[in-house]
């Protein structure tokens, strides 16, 4: 009796659980990322207006078998809010993927959600490298950036001028601990020395300590492993303390709304790293002026350029696969390099690292600078296989030996 209940109820169950996996009329993502806080400027409502610009031209492409419907909400830098909201926008709405997810802690927690849930998690903005190392999931794509790209092609930069002694100002928290952490590893493995480093709480505004121990140091490169609001006041008062009147300031996790935040006149001379600027080629410039259109005359950082690109991407993975199974959807993503129009060639490595060219940036002088915008001297173009952490040392379990 028993038996053939059971056999009945799965029965009965099975083509439930094959049509949430069926690829639905209308696939819903999730921009979920901080839009009042420090990272907002990074993000914030730019990633939306970036996810919503994706959308329309996937649609453009068509007739497609579904439409695409963006949502987005504020996850507050609260790990427990952000796996609240994702929680309720798949159970409740039918949400298939969620992208942005800026804040690492953050990131971390919705990768376990979106994985227990066999849905798509496009970490554009997560930093920490460990979502592709010990914390990697089949259901993850993480886009734009990692810890170990940053810190690894910032270093390098950094001997090559035989800058080799450094000091780290940090984000308590695990972006910040990543950052130092992977920064180091590169540091070290070419011979140079950290001379000590001190964290800070998200959401500081007085460095005076902070960089009085930096310039007491002596070190030849102080390390800024924050980003957003901190790095914004950070670089702002290094340049009041004179830090780089005798030390080189390098800026680990820099964007270009954070250097127009700062002004050309503190931040010039400034090295950074990212992975897309809006005056690298036609592609990008065009697409920097269909964004400053939509979205208050401003062109796209990072982050928000990110976006666009891997909610692009899994939208064809969506539409290849017919489903929106996370980790059918992944392996989709994975099956062939992507020729992407703002990050140019892009693989999916099978722990979820998305590998494209990195670049070295140097900030320019208020004199150089031909507009509000043009604020980079590109210094080099890292290859991706240079940039990011060998597909074998992360310690991804996805990873064959």
């Amino acid at each position: 009796m028993w038996t053939v209940r059971a056999a009945l109820a799965a029965a009965l169950l099975l083509p439930a659980a094959l049509a949430v996996a069926a690829t639905p009329e209308t696939v819903k993502i999730g921009i979920l990322n901080d839009m009042n806080g420090p990272f907002a400027d990074q993000s914030g409502r730019g990633s939306v207006a970036a996810a919503q610009m994706a959308a329309e031209d996937f649609a453009a492409e068509g007739p497609h078998r579904f439409k695409v419907e963006i949502l987005s909400a504020d996850h507050q830098n609260k790990a427990d809010v952000g796996t609240e909201i994702v929680r309720a926008w798949i159970d409740r709405d039918g949400v298939s993927a969620v992208a942005d997810s800026v804040n690492s802690g953050v990131g971390l927690a919705v990768n376990t959600v979106m994985a227990e849930k066999h849905r798509t998690f496009l970490a554009t903005n997560v930093g920490t490298s460990d979502l592709t190392g010990k914390f990697c999931q089949p259901t993850t794509v993480q886009w734009t950036m990692d810890t170990y790209a940053l810190g690894n092609t910032i270093a390098r930069a950094m001997m090559q001028k035989a800058l080799d002694t450094w000091y780290f100002i940090s984000f308590d928290y695990a972006l910040g601990a990543a950052l130092e952490r992977d920064a180091t590893a590169t540091l070290t493995a070419l011979g140079g020395k950290v001379l000590g480093s001190i964290r800070h709480p998200l959401g500081t505004t007085d460095f005076s300590s902070y960089l009085l121990q930096a310039q007491s140091s002596g070190a030849k490169v102080v390390a800024l492993a924050d980003t957003g609001a901190d790095l914004i006041n950070a670089v702002k008062q290094a340049a009041e303390f004179g830090i780089t009147r005798k030390q080189t300031l390098a800026g680990l996790f820099t964007q270009i709304v954070d250097v127009d935040s700062i002004g050309l006149k503190a931040a010039q001379g400034l090295t950074v790293t990212e992975a897309f600027y809006w005056d690298l080629n036609d592609n990008t410039r065009s697409f920097a002026r269909r964004f400053a259109q939509r979205f208050n005359d401003r062109v796209p950082t990072a982050n928000q350029a990110g976006v666009y690109a891997e909610v692009l991407a899994y939208l064809h993975a969506v539409k290849d696969a017919d489903t929106i199974e996370g980790e059918a959807v992944v392996a989709a993503m994975r099956r062939a390099p992507i020729q992407d129009a703002l990050f140019g060639t892009v693989t999916i490595r099978p722990d979820g690292r998305a590998v494209h060219d990195m670049y070295i940036f140097r900030v320019k002088s208020p004199e150089e600078s031909k507009s509000r915008w043009d604020v980079y001297d590109v210094v080099a173009i890292v290859p991706g296989k240079d940039a990011f952490r060998p597909l074998d040392q992360g310690g991804c379990k996805l990873v064959q030996k």
